[in-house]
């Protein structure tokens, strides 16, 4: 094979020019907090839960108007201990999204519960509400929407439905922390809310991380006691519980960020708000959606997710001119074969099937530059000025 060849073969493996999300800058703002309070642990010799991680479910809870908050070891384990508290059982439906994380649904299906998928709304990619009263069964116990790329699924008509039909709401908000529904913190409004600390997140650890929320004390009791095997005292075990604490590491790093999370929501607001003003500014517009947020809804913009019917060669030439992009995600829950059991079919959720061919995500995050950001923006213009693309759905 000739060097030609092989440096075209690997073109598409080329170095962006900027990162997707680039937390080294982040972490450059803050180095010496957050080196302050990981040498405050390891002076402590005090790793897992105990007062670092006391201190941060208090204030978290406090920063996000709940009464209880319980830290865990990741965000998919805050969604399995809340079904488990919720005496989610084997044989017992969970209805749910298909376009979200695999964890979501598989939280459900590792309780032994069955994942029942509803359609999602176009505009907003979160569950649409209007179809989740025909899923509900006599083996329905609860409902899980998820606050997709960090926008609030609609709560309010779901609530009701789970009041009217006895239900529990599990809010999979793993990727809204800090989002806000008609002025309630998300995580707060069902019975219970689940966070993910991933690095990626919005308020991101060093690893793994989660936390639950909830207004009911009993709830909160049994869900401290089933992250620790089920126990209250040593080697004595009330309920089959699991391992999954939150290290005090995390919780320690994790304090340090949550001083500045408000700033930080504001710039990927900032960075949101600006591509919409230069797509506009550049005609861009007619060949792609950017995310719509419906009134009284406050997103945080985990991604800011843009659809375009010719996805895929938009995403290669970004690559081409070393622009990163994502795609989150190329497919359906229901079609995968971790959940083929479940006998969904190609067909069976259209909205779903047509956002995982055109959703393509954009760098977000605060310490986006201008500069990166107009990078961005030109290589779409460029590619929609030298290419014959459908203009956007409507």
């Amino acid at each position: 094979m000739t060097t030609t060849a092989v440096r075209s073969l690997h073109a598409a493996d080329a170095k962006p020019a900027f990162d997707f999300l680039d937390m080294r800058a982040q972490f450059t703002t803050i180095r010496q907090e957050v080196m302050a309070a990981v040498t405050r642990v390891m002076e402590s010799q005090h790793f897992i839960l105990g007062p670092e991680v006391a201190m941060f479910e208090e204030e978290i809870a406090a920063k996000l108007g709940a009464k209880h908050a319980i830290g865990c070891a990741s965000g998919t384990d805050a969604l399995i201990l809340a079904l488990m508290a919720a005496g989610i059982d084997p044989g017992d439906e969970v209805i749910t999204t298909p376009f979200s994380f695999v964890a979501t649904a598989g939280s459900i299906a590792r309780v032994g519960a069955r994942p029942v998928f509803v359609d999602i709304d176009p505009a907003t990619f979160n569950i649409d509400v209007g179809k989740i009263e025909s899923a509900i069964t006599s083996r329905t116990r609860a409902i899980m929407p998820v606050h997709l790329f960090g926008l609030p699924a609609d709560l309010d008509p779901i609530v009701a439905i789970a009041e009217t039909k006895k239900l529990i709401v599990i809010e999979d908000a793993a990727q809204a922390i800090g989002s806000r529904y008609k002025e309630r913190s998300i995580g707060t409004i069902g019975d219970f809310g689940c966070f993910s600390f991933f690095p990626s997140k919005n308020l991101g650890g060093a690893g793994d991380g989660g936390l639950v929320t909830t207004d009911d004390s009993a709830m909160a009791d049994r869900l401290r006691i089933m992250r620790v095997h089920g126990s209250k005292k040593k080697y004595f075990h009330e309920v089959l519980g699991t391992n999954s604490r939150l290290d005090a590491l995390q919780a320690a790093i994790l304090r340090v960020k949550l001083r500045y999370l408000d700033p930080w929501t504001s710039g990927r607001e900032n960075r949101a708000n600006r591509y919409r003003l230069l797509f506009e500014q550049k005609d861009l517009t007619r060949f792609i959606t950017s995310p719509d947020v419906p009134s009284g809804f406050g997103p945080v913009y985990n991604q800011f997710t843009i659809r375009t019917q010719n996805r895929d060669g938009l995403r290669e030439s970004l690559r081409n001119a070393g622009v990163p992009s994502e795609i989150y995600y190329p497919c359906g829950l229901h079609l995968q074969n971790a959940f083929s059991y479940l006998g969904y079919r190609r067909g069976d959720m259209p909205v779903t099937e047509q956002a995982s061919e055109e959703v393509l995500s954009l760098p977000v995050y605060p310490e986006l530059t201008d500069e990166q950001q107009d990078t961005v923006v030109q290589a779409i213009e460029k590619f929609y000025g030298q290419t014959s693309i459908p203009e956007a759905r409507r």
